[in-house]
Parts: C-alpha cells; structure tokens; sequence
C-alpha cells in the first residue's frame, strides 16, 4: 500500500498516525508513507525520529474575532492545498489518511479533489472543525467515540477505536520491573501522570495528599513533568517522601510499564483513554479543562458511564478528592478488578487492524 497521511500539532493526532504506521509495516512490510505535517507542529520532531519521510506545509487556524489573520489563514489554506495536490501527483498513493490539525484539512481536501481515496480518524468524543470540515468531502470516517457518530453528517462511519490501542496492547509481554524505580514488584502501584510538560493542579494535589500516600500500603509513582519537576522538588524540600513514593519528571517508557500498574491518574485525552482500555487499567480522569470544546470531559463522561474510570473535574481537585479516589481504589481489590473489567470491555485492542480495513474499503470501492 501507498499511504500518504496528515495530522499534526499535537501528539494527540500524531501518535494514532504513527501506531497505525506501524502495524500497517507489520502486516504489510512494503509499504510506502509519505507523512505531511505542519511547519511548526510536532510532528517535525517525532516523525523523523520514527523513521518516516515528513514533508511540511505552512498553515494556522481561523480566528474567532474579526482579524486581517483570518485573511493569512484563507491565503495559507489555499497555498497548502496547491502544495499538496503536487505531493499527490508526485508520491501516488493509493489513499490518504487524516488524522486531524489544520495541516490535514489542506491535505485531505486536496486528495479528496484529485480523486483519491480518503479516510478521517477522530480520535475524540467531540469531533475537531478540522474533521468537520473534510467529512462532507471523504470517502470514510473512523471514530474512537461512539458519541462522535451522530457528529458527522454521512452514512459511511465506523469505530475503530485509536490506533494507540493496539500498539499499547502488543506490549502486555513487558518484563519491566518496578525494582528500576526503586519501588516493589509484588506491591500495588498507582501512577500519576500529568502529561508530558506536567499540569500545576495535579502537582499541587499530589502535594497536599503526600502526607497520606506516605502512609498507604501500596506504591505511587508521580511524574511531574519535565518543566515542573524542580518546581515540585522545591516544595517537597524538608518534607519526608516514603519507601512507596516515587517522584520523577517523565515516564519515558509509558508502553513497557503500563502493563505494570494497577491505577492510573491522569488527563482523559484521548491517546490515554485508547491505552488503559485496551489494558483494562482503573483509572482517575482528571480532564483537562483548557481543551477545545471540553472534549476532555465528553471523553472521561463516556468511560464514567460505562464504570470503567472515575472522573474529578479540576475545580474540584485537592488532596482530599485525590487520597480519597486514590484509597477508593488501590485499597480494594474487587473494586480494581470489577473496573478493569469494565475499561477493557469498551478498549479496542484491535484499532489498527480495524482502521486498516476502512483504508482498504475506500480503495477498495474507489476501484470499483
């Protein structure tokens, strides 16, 4: 297969991309990607580091107010779609795959005008403008939500599930030891992670409950983030961190030790909720509210009906709401083991697989 796929600006768009990559690689070794992304997105870091051929295109958003901006992002949209149409003649794929970011608008677009075969990919409960603009013009779209399918006006919608799902789920064999960490392999263990850059309130949670996850008979491991990490290490300064208290910046190896925890606190986007339910990990959501739409809460609401995650809303995050979903959880096992079981009755650990099918469908019927 000749795959061309867009999706850029954050990781949330980029990393489904890549897991499905990945398989695609596996099942089918000659494959040929071509990734095109945005000039200033991640994806100009993480796709060259995957290994992949990344071409890049200048784009931005629209403005909500009225701005001369606006204008910049027509004349930069339309430039994007010129650019894209020529890396389309000249690569030939056999379909293109979008998975959100202002770049894959152009792109998409640009396929879907030549004729070629395309795909979607919604990663979230709240489907994205970008994704809403391009669903009248594609062939196929892929969700990970079920609440996104009333969100696209075609006939032509299937659940996949996120890609990331299955490429976490590949990784169950994981001989990762706790003993790496400095904790315990044989104790129950919490992580809490905050993302990558770290989020303040989760850090001042943890925080105030240290105290008590001191004293607890289970593990914690808190990543802070790489940026707040001296921040935190300043405030615990003096205080005493027990034996089952692990703080450190970064979870560089989140795939290997997924399998190893028993609880995860974190974010409910949407590369999250697609790995601790392809692994039925009982998780605390903590959505993000500086995120489009609040799509964060939609994503957490969607797992909290199901009784596969419990859910504090930011503004009602202390110590207090953290030690006591926290000790709800990690200090009885049927409770675990009752809501692993419903995470991994909603997970997807065949997203790839799934989404494979939808791009060969569209091919399929374009050469029909």
């Amino acid at each position: 297969m000749r795959l061309m796929v867009s999706g850029g600006g954050t990781g949330g768009h980029i990393y489904p991309a890549l897991a499905l990559i990945e398989r695609l690689k596996q099942v089918e070794p000659d494959t040929e990607v071509l990734y095109v992304g945005a000039k200033r997105g991640l994806e100009t870091k993480i796709v060259p580091q995957a290994g992949y051929r990344l071409e890049t295109m200048e784009v931005q958003g629209f403005r909500r107010s009225l701005s001369l901006e606006n204008v910049k992002t027509v004349y930069l949209f339309l430039k994007a779609v010129a650019q894209a149409k020529k890396l389309i003649k000249d690569f030939r794929p056999d379909v293109v795959l979008g998975t959100g970011g202002y770049v894959s608008g152009a792109v998409l677009y640009a396929a879907a005008k030549l004729g070629v075969p395309t795909v979607i990919h919604e990663q979230n409960s709240v489907v994205g403008v970008t994704n809403k603009f391009l669903a009248r013009y594609v062939n196929e779209v892929a969700i990970a939500f079920e609440a996104a399918r009333s969100q696209f006006a075609k006939s032509s919608v299937t659940m996949t599930g996120n890609p990331r799902a299955q490429q976490v789920a590949q990784r169950t064999n994981s001989a990762y030891s706790w003993t790496e960490d400095g904790l315990k392999d044989e104790v129950p263990t919490i992580m809490i992670f905050g993302g990558s850059q770290g989020a303040p309130r989760i850090n001042k949670a943890v925080l105030e409950a240290l105290p008590s996850f001191n004293e607890q008979p289970y593990q914690v491991i808190f990543a802070t983030g790489q940026k707040r990490y001296d921040d935190v290490m300043g405030a615990l300064a003096g205080q005493p961190i027990g034996d089952n208290v692990k703080v450190v910046p970064y979870i560089d190896d989140m795939p290997d030790k997924l399998p190893h925890v028993d609880a995860l606190v974190s974010r409910a986007g949407a590369t999250t909720i697609a790995e601790v339910t392809a692994l039925g990990i009982p998780t605390i959501l903590i959505p993000s509210p500086y995120v489009t739409a609040n799509h964060q809460v939609k994503n957490a609401e969607a797992l909290v009906k199901k009784g596969a995650a419990l859910m504090i809303l930011e503004d009602q995050l202390d110590g207090r709401s953290l030690i006591t979903q926290a000790n709800h959880l990690m200090n009885d096992a049927a409770v675990r083991q009752k809501m692993a079981a419903n995470s991994k009755a909603v997970g997807h650990p065949d997203a790839s697989d799934q989404l494979i099918a939808v791009l060969k469908k569209a091919i399929a019927d374009h050469q029909k």
